[in-house]
């Protein structure tokens, strides 16, 4: 397999480069993830693009974070599972609550909702059991949560996709792993 390196700003377009800029002054640095993503401008804007769009979605940060949790475990991405289990401890979950989400089960209802159609959507490839859709349906949720709850998932299914198929060095702490 093609070893796939993380390319530094100068190896990049001018278009991806604007973009590392904007993650530098974000977060302090541009993650391996992302800056490997900008081998591809129109593929980086168009990640940063749905990660901006869906920051006025009806779910909360912690709600977000879950989603990406839940992905990523199903998906074994171990870039994701690590960025995302330090973010979701950011955003007030314990370490303990982020390995029940990572197993598929929350002590609370609402999020145990959204946690579980994510789930039965991506382990079965798009098509949710009816019982998961349900009990998203009974928390309260609507067709508009829906379809933002897919394009989240989407999102880290690139994310996730863009790890397994460049296997880049991971640059936050490894996640803990579930029993």
């Amino acid at each position: 397999m093609k070893t796939i390196t993380v390319p530094t700003r100068d190896k990049v377009s001018a278009e991806s480069q604007v973009m590392f800029d904007t993650f530098t002054k974000r977060v302090g640095k541009v993650p391996n993830l992302y800056a490997t993503m900008g081998y591809s401008a129109p593929a980086l804007k168009m990640f940063m693009d749905m990660e901006d769009d869906m920051g006025k979605s009806v779910f909360t940060p912690k709600e977000r974070e879950a989603i990406a949790l839940i992905v990523s475990e199903i998906n074994g991405c171990a870039y994701c599972l690590a960025g995302h289990s330090m973010l979701a401890i950011k955003r007030g979950f314990t370490k303990e609550q982020t390995l029940d989400i990572r197993r598929g089960h929350t002590d609370d209802e609402k999020l145990n909702a959204i946690v579980g159609l994510a789930k039965s959507i991506v382990e079965n490839k798009g098509k949710a059991d009816e019982t998961s859709l349900n009990d998203f349906y009974a928390a309260g949720f609507d067709e508009a949560a829906l379809m933002e709850l897919i394009a989240f998932i989407t999102i880290r299914v690139y994310t996730n996709y863009v790890f397994a198929n460049t296997e880049i060095p991971v640059d936050f702490p490894a996640a803990d792993p579930i029993n």
